[in-house]
């Protein structure tokens, strides 16, 4: 999945605040923006890609096209560099990216699954010294915030770089708008039990209520996370995430958001295959009109103007009351340099020119569906008027002004997603887990990673 990405002209400045993990930052705090790099500041890097021929081996995400498009288009502006491209999905990169980064034949530029086992174990590159060298300290330092890890792979938020973006997400509610109207749908819900009212409508109606996957990976985790953003104090997810001592997974509000989960499951507002249906699939169903709602981020919504135009609308996951604070999961789509790289300085010299290249922004808009992030006196790249695009970024920099983002609670750990999320999902989703069973499961998994 994507942790982890749209955008017409506004300046990032306006975006900063989407990708300031407000929350997060309560909860953990970030260095500020003139705060110099804590290690690794004094290593020899270049900034001068050179002529010579290279070859930048990548690993990056199957079904997210962002990171090619960039790949082709810096070919295309610096002949010399090639990239040799692997993808796979998700959870095989979480499962492959230790033993591929240890190996001698580590990618240059990787998606990053997670990043705190991976600077534990000595396998990502150090980027203080590219912050120094290309003046990172000019993007809105909540930006990176994400990013930050502590020495030894301590905790999340705070420390050295390792990793940056290629397009930031926001994630939220699509609406499929000919089925919206056919159950009265007149404007996105303002609350929970609004969005519950157009559930059971739809239902009526004949209309599967949501589209969402949950094989391989547990897609029915981002409306449980949407749940448990608005049931609590979201500053409790984010701790959680960024290892916070003392921070725990078994809250009431996690516990609401399972039983609500397993309450939609029940009243079938879930498909009934749901755990044999993957990312393309629901992808595919909801642009055969087959699904009022789908739970997704704006990394998708390129896709849907080209396949949906028109017919498509998206919103942020109310609150519990009317003119409550919206919440919403929202990451960078990270991608970091390993510490075996043949070559370091080519590869950061691709991250800094995606932030920050003309071009490799308007990519990261019109392709990505996502802001490109980047110094805040760069302006972001338009999106058609009237297009799902544009409503995508209108709802980033909403959820910028109220300072609501908060990184996904499957980022929490290497392990997490994959070892409990996900199996775990699928049984409540089944009938084979309870609510209580469910957060007890995610938080003693979390508890043992942490332990090793």
């Amino acid at each position: 999945m994507a942790t982890s990405l749209t955008k017409f002209s506004r300046r990032a400045a306006l975006l900063a605040p989407v990708l300031a993990l407000g929350l997060a930052a309560t909860a953990c705090s970030a260095p500020g923006a003139d705060e110099s790099p804590t290690t690794g500041s004094d290593a020899a890097v270049s900034t001068d890609l050179g002529t010579d021929p290279i070859t930048l081996e990548m690993y990056a995400e199957t079904g997210f096209p962002l990171a090619k498009a960039l790949a082709d288009e810096f070919t295309k502006q610096h002949p010399n560099v090639t990239f040799n491209i692997r993808e796979d999905q998700f959870t095989v990169i979480v499962e492959n990216a230790p033993r591929v980064m240890a190996s001698d034949n580590s990618p240059d530029i990787i998606r990053l699954p997670t990043m705190v086992d991976l600077v534990k174990d000595d396998l990502l590159k150090n980027l203080d010294p590219y912050f120094t060298a290309y003046g990172w300290d000019k993007f809105p330092a909540s930006q990176l915030v994400q990013l930050r890890v502590g020495e030894g792979g301590t905790t999340r938020g705070t420390g050295s770089l390792w990793g940056m973006g290629l397009g930031y997400s926001v994630t939220g509610v699509f609406y499929n708008k000919k089925l919206a109207e056919q159950v009265g749908m007149t404007q996105p819900p303002a609350t929970i039990a609004e969005f519950e009212q157009l559930l059971a409508k739809a239902k009526t109606a004949g209309v599967q209520p949501i589209m969402q996957f949950n094989k391989n990976t547990a897609g029915i985790n981002f409306p449980h996370q949407a749940l448990q953003n608005q049931f609590g104090d979201p500053a409790q997810v984010a701790d959680w995430i960024f290892q916070k001592p003392g921070a725990t997974f078994d809250t009431p509000a996690a516990l609401k958001a399972t039983q609500t989960i397993q309450k939609w499951a029940q009243a079938g507002y879930f498909p009934k295959d749901a755990n044999a249906l993957d990312y393309a699939s629901m992808v595919g169903e909801f642009q055969k009109n087959n699904g009022l709602f789908m739970f997704n981020g704006d990394w998708e919504s390129a896709n849907l103007d080209k396949t949906m135009p028109g017919n498509v609308g998206f919103f942020l996951f109310p609150s519990e009351s009317a003119g409550g604070k919206h919440v919403a999961m929202s990451a960078p789509n990270t991608f970091g340099i390993g510490a075996k790289a043949k070559n370091p300085d080519a590869a950061a010299f691709f991250l800094n020119w995606a932030h920050t290249n003309p071009t490799a922004r308007e990519i990261a808009v019109k392709i990505g569906g996502s802001s490109p992030g980047g110094p805040s006196d760069l302006a972001v790249p338009a999106a058609a008027p009237n297009t799902v695009l544009a409503e995508t970024l209108k709802a980033s920099q909403q959820l910028g002004e109220e300072n609501g983002a908060v990184d996904f609670t499957a980022n929490a750990t290497g392990g997490i997603f994959a070892a409990a999320i996900t199996p775990e999902m699928q049984k409540l989703i089944a009938g084979q887990q309870t609510p209580e069973g469910y957060v007890k499961a995610v938080q003693a998994e979390y508890a043992k990673e942490l332990s090793r």
